[in-house]
């Protein structure tokens, strides 16, 4: 029975730091746009990728696959 002197108060701080932890990521703006990363993934990427830069002078070159 006296376990229960240490889980309510331990049970209190913790409920207390996910109440503060919730609270901060409201003030930093984490929850303000819930939609658009979701959609995110769906939009279509057709640019090419950027070609690789050319190897400086006196590095090996990689054989090419």
């Amino acid at each position: 029975m006296s376990i229960l002197l240490v889980l309510i108060p331990l049970s209190l701080v913790l409920l207390g730091l996910a109440v503060a932890a919730f609270v901060w990521a409201v003030k930093r703006g984490q929850f303000d746009d819930l939609d658009t990363p979701a959609l995110d993934i769906l939009e279509d990427d057709d640019r090419p990728l950027p070609p690789p830069p050319p190897a400086a002078a006196g590095e090996p070159r990689a054989p090419d696959a």
